[in-house]
C-alpha cells in the first residue's frame, strides 16, 4: 500500500552562473558546463585534491556523461542529496560549518592555481549533519600575481554579516531568505551600539569598511594590484585566515532556549511516561522499518535518534533554533544520519527566487520523500496555537508521508492543552480522541494505539491508497 508521488518529476533549473547551469530532471541532477570553464573545473575534480575531497564526502561526486558537444558544452551528473536545505533553514552551527567548508576548499585550491569565484552558503548542502560543497562550477583559474580574492566581499555579506546580525542584533538567520546576496554593511551599522561598532570583530568587519565606503579614493587595492606569485599566494592565505578568525569570533556560545531543555524539564511527563513513549516509537519503527523519516516538532531529537539508530535517514524539523542546534551537534558527534531544519510546519518555508522557482518550498521538497512521518507532541500546537482544523492537519500528514504516521494525541485534560487554550474552552470543546480519529480516518487506517499514563495516546496510522 505504498503511495506513488510525482516528486521526482519536478523540473528545477539554475541559470545565474555564466559557467553553465544545473537542472534536476526525473530525480537526476545534471550540470552543463561551457567550454571555456570546463578545463579548470574538471581539472580540479580529477585532481588528487578533488578526489580526496569527494571521497571524504565534503565535495559532491561528479560523473562526466558526455564530452563537449557542438555547442561547446559538457554534460555532468551529480548524485542527488537526499533532502536539499537552504541557509535560511540552518542552525548557527550549520551556518558556521558551511563557512568553514568554503574556506577550507578555497585554501586547498590555491596550490593548484585555482580559486573560488564566489562564496555563498548556497554553494553548500547538508547530507545528514555534514556540509557538502556542491557547486563545482565555482572553481576557476586564479591569476597567480593577484593577491585579491574577488569573492571576499561576498563571503562577508553572505556568511559573516548574517552571523553578526544574529549574534549582536538578534536577527534570525531565516531573515536571509530575503537577502540572496547577503547583508550590506549599511544594513547592520545603524543598529549597532557604539560599543558594538568599535569592539572586535565588528570594528574591522563592519565599522571601518562602512566608514571607508562613504569616501571616494580610499586606496583600497583593486583587481589590478600585482605581486610576485609567491607573495600573492601568501597574502591570499593570510586573508583567508583573517576571515576564519572573524568567523570564530562570531560563533555563539551554546545557550538554552525555552524549548532546547524541554525534554529534561517537561513536568507533565514522568520517567515512566518517557520510557513508555520511547518504547512505543521504537517498537513501531522496528515493525515498519522505514528507510526515511520526517520528524515534525523534533525538538532536540530524542525520537530522531531512535529512528536513525534503527537505520532510517531522518529530517528533523523544529521552529526553535537552539533545539535544532542541539540536535545537529548530537547528530554530528554520534555520526547519525539526521538533518535538522529550523522551520515551522504551520508556516513552512516558501518557494523563493526568480518566478518562485529557484528554491523550492519545504512542502514541495518533502512531498513523497518519506516512508514515515512522526508528529509527537505537535497536534495541540497546530490545533490551538496555529488554529488549524483537524481535517487540514490530516491532509498535510497524508501529503507528507508515503505510508506511515506516528502521531501523539493530547487530550483536553492535559496541562499543556489547557495552557494553550487560554480561556477558549468553549471554542475547542469538540476536540477529543473520537474527533481526531474521525478526521484522520478519511486519510489513514488505525494500526496501533498506545495510551500513556499521563492521558496522552500514541497511534500508528497507515495512509490510505490514493
Amino acid at each position: 500500500m505504498v503511495q506513488t508521488r510525482p516528486a521526482d518529476t519536478l523540473q528545477i533549473a539554475t541559470f545565474r552562473d555564466p559557467a553553465g547551469s544545473l537542472r534536476m530532471e526525473n530525480g537526476r541532477v545534471l550540470r552543463t558546463l561551457r567550454r571555456e570553464y570546463a578545463d579548470s573545473v574538471l581539472g580540479f575534480v580529477r585532481s588528487r585534491t578533488g578526489e580526496k575531497w569527494a571521497s571524504s564526502g565534503r565535495l559532491i561526486h561528479t560523473t562526466v556523461l558526455s564530452e563537449q558537444d557542438g555547442a561547446g558544452e559538457q554534460l555532468l551528473e551529480h548524485p542527488r542529496i537526499f533532502f536539499p536545505s537552504y541557509p535560511w533553514e540552518w542552525t548557527p552551527g550549520q551556518w558556521t560549518a558551511a563557512a568553514e567548508l568554503t574556506l577550507d576548499l578555497c585554501e586547498d585550491l590555491l596550490p593548484q592555481g585555482l580559486v573560488l569565484k564566489d562564496a555563498t552558503p548556497l554553494n553548500v548542502l547538508f547530507d545528514g549533519p555534514q556540509p557538502v560543497f556542491v557547486d563545482i562550477s565555482s572553481v576557476e583559474q586564479r591569476d597567480p600575481s593577484s593577491p585579491i580574492w574577488l569573492a571576499w566581499a561576498q563571503f562577508v555579506r553572505t556568511f559573516l554579516l548574517p552571523l553578526a546580525a544574529y549574534k549582536y542584533l538578534g536577527w534570525p538567520l531565516a531573515a536571509s531568505l530575503q537577502k540572496r546576496d547577503g547583508y550590506e554593511l549599511a544594513d547592520l551599522y545603524p543598529h549597532l551600539s557604539v560599543w558594538q561598532r568599535w569592539s572586535s570583530p565588528m570594528r574591522s568587519l563592519v565599522t571601518l569598511p562602512h566608514l571607508l565606503e562613504k569616501r571616494k579614493g580610499t586606496g583600497v587595492a583593486g583587481p589590478g594590484l600585482r605581486q610576485s606569485p609567491d607573495i600573492a599566494t601568501e597574502v591570499l592565505r593570510r586573508n583567508l585566515r583573517s576571515l576564519r578568525k572573524a568567523l570564530h569570533a562570531l560563533s555563539l556560545e551554546r545557550h538554552d532556549s525555552r524549548w532546547s531543555t524541554y525534554a529534561e524539564t517537561a513536568v507533565h511527563y514522568s520517567t515512566e511516561d518517557h520510557s513508555a513513549k520511547q518504547r512505543f516509537v521504537c517498537d513501531v519503527l522496528l515493525k515498519t522499518r522505514p528507510g526515511t523519516v520526517l520528524d515534525l516538532g523534533a525538538n532536540t531529537g530524542t525520537y530522531s535518534r531512535i529512528a536513525a539508530s534503527l537505520g532510517a535517514r531522518v529530517v528533523a524539523v523544529d521552529s526553535d533554533a537552539q533545539a535544532c542546534e542541539r540536535n545537529w551537534r548530537d547528530a554530528q558527534a554520534q555520526r547519525l544520519p539526521i538533518q535538522p531544519l529550523v522551520a515551522d510546519i504551520a508556516r513552512p518555508t516558501p518557494a523563493v527566487g526568480w518566478r518562485n522557482a529557484e528554491s523550492l518550498s519545504l512542502l514541495e521538497r518533502a512531498r513523497g520523500r518519506f516512508d514515515c512521518v512522526m508528529a509527537l507532541g505537535l497536534m495541540h500546537h497546530l490545533l490551538l496555537s496555529d488554529q488549524v482544523p483537524l481535517g487540514e492537519i490530516a491532509q498535510l500528514m497524508h501529503h507528507l508521508t508515503q505510508r506511515w504516521l506516528i502521531v501523539e494525541w493530547i487530550p483536553a485534560a492535559d496541562p499543556k492543552f489547557k495552557e494553550l487554550l487560554r480561556g477558549r474552552d468553549h471554542l475547542y470543546a469538540h476536540l477529543n480522541e473520537e474527533a481526531f480519529l474521525d478526521a484522520f480516518g478519511h486519510a489513514f487506517t488505525r494500526i496501533l494505539r498506545g495510551p500513556l499514563k499521563n492521558g496522552r495516546v500514541l497511534f500508528l496510522l497507515e495512509a490510505r491508497q490514493t
